[in-house]
C-alpha cells in the first residue's frame, strides 16, 4: 500500500510539474490545436483545462474555454419538422421531405441544450461576471448562450442585455473586452449585433425585444444612427407599417447623409409603392 501512495504522489508531482513547464500562451496554443481536432467538449480538453487552470489560475482564457467545453457538452442538434412554417430563427428549411398525403413538410436544424450542463456553463460565467463585473466578455457569452437556449423566446437573453444598458446609462462601468478598455463605441458596436440577432430570430418576441433595445440605445445615444435605423427596420418588416419607418430612416440621414442602410430601405420602399401603383 504505502509503495501505491508513493506512485501517486509521484505521477501527480509529475502532472504539476508537467504543468510549470508551459507558459500560459502554450496552454493556449495546446488547447486551440485540441479543439481543432476533437472539438470543445472533445477527449482530453477536461483534462488540459485542469492543468491550464492549476498553472494559471488567473488566465481569462480558461473559464471562457471552460464555459464553451460545458456549452458544447450540453448541446445537441436535432431535424425538427414544422409543417407550414417557412422559416425557424431566421433560417430556411434544412430539408422538405413528402408527409403520407403527400404534402412538403419542412425540416430545420434546432439546437436543444441538457439542463444540468447549460447550468454548469452558466455558473462558471456568473462566477466570472461576479469576479469581473466590468469584462464584457462573459456578459457577451452569457448573452448569446441565453439567445440559443431560448430560441423563438428570448426572454433571459434580453433581460441580461437590458442589465447591460441600464449599468451603461447609470454608472458608466470601465468596460473592458478581453482585458482591453472597451471605450463606448465598441459598446455600442457590441449592442448593435445583438440587436440584429434579436431581429434575425424573425419571430414576434425578437421582433419586439429588437424594438426595445434599439429605443433604449437611441435614448442613450440619440447621434447614433444605427438604432434609429433598427426602429426603422421594425417598423418596415415587423409591423408592415412603410410610412412610419420612412420617418425614422429619414431621421437617420440626417444625422448621416450616407448611411446606408437607411437610403437601401428607402429605395426598397419606394419600388414598392411604384409596384403597386402600377397594379
Amino acid at each position: 500500500m504505502k509503495r501505491l501512495i508513493l506512485l501517486t504522489v509521484s505521477v501527480l508531482f509529475s502532472a504539476a510539474a508537467f504543468a510549470q513547464d508551459f507558459t500560459a500562451e502554450e496552454f493556449l496554443a495546446r488547447y486551440e490545436r485540441l479543439v481543432r481536432n476533437v472539438g470543445y467538449a472533445g477527449v482530453g480538453v477536461e483534462t488540459l483545462l485542469d492543468r491550464w487552470e492549476e498553472a494559471y489560475p488567473d488566465d481569462m482564457n480558461v473559464p471562457v474555454a471552460r464555459f464553451n467545453y460545458y456549452f458544447s457538452k450540453a448541446e445537441k442538434t436535432e431535424m425538427v419538422a414544422r409543417p407550414g412554417q417557412k422559416r425557424f430563427m431566421g433560417n430556411p428549411p434544412a430539408m422538405t421531405l413528402k408527409d403520407p398525403e403527400g404534402q412538403d413538410v419542412p425540416y430545420f436544424e434546432e439546437n436543444f441544450y441538457d439542463d444540468e450542463l447549460f447550468g454548469e456553463a452558466m455558473h462558471v460565467l456568473d462566477q466570472q461576471i461576479a469576479a469581473h463585473p466590468d469584462e464584457l466578455r462573459f456578459r457577451y457569452l452569457k448573452i448569446s448562450a441565453l439567445l440559443s437556449y431560448e430560441k423563438e423566446h428570448p426572454d433571459m437573453a434580453a433581460s441580461e442585455l437590458k442589465k447591460l444598458i441600464q449599468l451603461q446609462s447609470s454608472s458608466h462601468p470601465a468596460w473592458t473586452l478581453d482585458g482591453t478598455a472597451a471605450d463606448e463605441e465598441i459598446f455600442q458596436q457590441g449592442v448593435g449585433e445583438y440587436c440584429y440577432m434579436f431581429f434575425q430570430i424573425a419571430s414576434p418576441d425578437g421582433y419586439e425585444y429588437f424594438r426595445d433595445i434599439s429605443e433604449r440605445m437611441n435614448k442613450l445615444y440619440p447621434k447614433n444612427p444605427v438604432f434609429i435605423d433598427n426602429i426603422g427596420s421594425y417598423w418596415q418588416v415587423a409591423m408592415g407599417n412603410d410610412k412610419q419607418a420612412v420617418k425614422y430612416y429619414k431621421k437617420a440621414l440626417k444625422l448621416d447623409p450616407d448611411d446606408y442602410a437607411a437610403k437601401r430601405n428607402l429605395q426598397i420602399i419606394e419600388k414598392k409603392k411604384q409596384s403597386s401603383k402600377k397594379k
